[in-house]
């Protein structure tokens, strides 16, 4: 399967997170990428990364947000993780995506929906037309991970 670079752009924390994943699946406006965890154990609270977890990553061009299935090295769901982002700019070898700090998580049963980052939100200088996008991107993905619907229909 062909990879794809992925640049993470976090302007708040003036950091680029680069990685290169899998090309599982590409449509217009869409790819979903595999990427495994090549970091140190990082221990959220709500969920532990660790090497071997495994990413399908959704990136979309006309959505406010990407959204990350995790799954450990058995496979097993560990829950979602979705960035509210800027819709992604996906080209044939790299995909760069704007973080705009808002992110939820969601566990693996959907009954735990926590919204992430609030705070670092409201800190960001966004224009009035992004910032109602973003919030309205929350709720959307919100709305998604309660009725199951994909992705969020993968779990236990």
């Amino acid at each position: 399967m062909p990879s794809i670079r992925i640049e993470l752009h976090k302007p708040l924390k003036n950091q680029v997170i680069a990685y290169d994943g899998e090309v599982l699946l590409r449509a217009p406006g869409y790819v979903l990428v595999r990427a495994p965890w090549m970091q140190a154990a990082v221990d959220r609270g709500y969920v532990t990364f660790i090497p071997g977890d495994l990413f399908d990553e959704h990136f979309y061009a006309d959505r406010y947000y990407a959204i990350f299935t995790l799954r450990d090295a058995t496979g097993r769901c560990k829950g979602w993780y979705a960035n509210v982002a800027r819709p992604a700019q996906i080209g044939a070898d790299l995909l760069i995506s704007e973080d705009l700090e808002l992110d939820l998580f969601v566990s693996p049963d959907r009954t735990l929906l926590l919204r992430l980052d609030e705070h670092e939100f409201a800190a960001r200088d966004l224009d009035p037309k992004t910032r109602v996008a973003a919030l309205a991107a929350l709720e959307e993905l919100e709305a998604l991970a309660c009725a199951g619907a994909p992705p969020f229909d993968v779990g236990l």
